[in-house]
């Protein structure tokens, strides 16, 4: 689930001829892809004007519409026969994500994307990876209708919730009636917005903790901001603010036997040349926990995405120990959540 950063980034909007209308961000670290020296000595400051903010707390909500909507999407009565919950995908005791490629379909099938991580989705601009969501509840509701997904209709998920006396009057309470459709796509969403990870080391060495880093991260951080990565990979969500073509400098889609729907991005949805394979750029925030990578879930390395989107997105072949102190770098973005140090399905161990 990384999309590294290329010099020129997309615009987000295209006239309907499907020409590319200004862009959407000038690159922050153009002048920096030269070579460069070290600075000796250890770890240097965060320097005032860095491309990437901290992550702040989540703001304060209804801590009981948090709670309704925490039960909601826990709850598999939510999908069609009861199978799938949205935490199915969506693990909070993970990373956000399942740690599958694709996740399982209603039908028992794969889905067409990797499961994008929900910590942190508040943050992003646009949601999904193709981007064709602006809200959760947008995007609920499209998750909950979806045959593949939860496969439900509101009669049946409406009925279930009103079933239930501990639901039924959680929601008069909070809403002043019985379960509707509107206040369940309001619960969810509270919740979803909540689910923000702050406090990684990075956000610390970025609000002054210079030991919160080690020096190779601290070089590998330097070499992110030499490469140009940050032209897409920056602000408080280092990433999820802007479209970008995945395949630059060279096509990664042309060794494969065949090329899917969802390969081609936001072209399946606005029929737009300019979009063909364009994707939302992902958050690398917490990204050592989310592998696999990509929206296809392609390699669960981190150090080969970050080679593959050097070589696609920067027409550059990484050394091998720069690919390396990058990564370094991205282990410091992992957040936490409830005071939980977020972790991966990898990591965990095995019954």
């Amino acid at each position: 689930m990384i999309y590294l950063a290329r010099p020129k980034a997309h615009s987000m909007a295209h006239k309907q001829t499907g020409k590319v209308r200004a862009g959407l961000l000038v690159p922050l670290c153009l002048a920096m892809a030269a070579p460069f020296a070290w600075i000796q000595g250890g770890r240097p400051a965060p320097e005032a004007t860095e491309p990437i903010a901290p992550l702040a707390d989540a703001q304060a909500s209804d801590p009981a519409r948090v709670a309704l909507g925490e039960s909601l999407f826990n709850d598999p009565r939510l999908s069609h026969g009861d199978r799938l919950t949205c935490s199915s995908c969506h693990r909070l005791d993970l990373g956000g994500d399942d740690g599958q490629a694709r996740s399982v379909a209603q039908d028992g099938g794969r889905l067409d994307f990797n499961a994008p991580t929900v910590f942190n989705a508040a943050l992003d601009f646009r949601l999904n990876w193709r981007g064709n969501f602006r809200s959760f509840e947008e995007q609920n509701e499209a998750a909950l209708l979806d045959r593949r997904l939860m496969n439900t209709s509101w009669e049946e998920v409406l009925a279930k919730l009103r079933s239930d006396p501990g639901y039924s009057e959680r929601f008069a309470k909070l809403y002043g009636a019985a379960p509707a459709r509107t206040d369940v796509l309001d619960a969810l969403a509270v919740f979803q917005r909540s689910l923000i990870t702050p406090d990684a080391r990075f956000d610390r060495y970025l609000k002054g903790e210079r030991n919160a880093i080690t020096r190779d991260e601290s070089q590998g951080y330097r070499l992110f901001k030499a490469y140009g990565c940050v032209a897409c990979h920056q602000g408080v969500n280092i990433g999820g603010n802007l479209f970008q073509k995945f395949g630059i400098f060279q096509d990664p889609f042309a060794v494969q036997k065949t090329v899917t729907t969802a390969d081609l991005g936001r072209f399946a949805i606005t029929g737009v040349e300019a979009d063909r394979h364009v994707f939302r750029v992902p958050s690398l925030r917490n990204v050592v926990v989310t592998a696999p990578y990509f929206h296809d879930g392609r390699t669960a390395s981190l150090g080969e995405a970050v080679r593959i989107m050097a070589r696609n997105q920067l027409g550059r072949e990484l050394d091998p120990h720069d690919a390396d102190l990058i990564v370094e770098f991205l282990g410091t973005l992992t957040g936490r959540y409830r005071g939980r140090l977020l972790t991966s399905a990898a990591e965990r161990p095995q019954p």
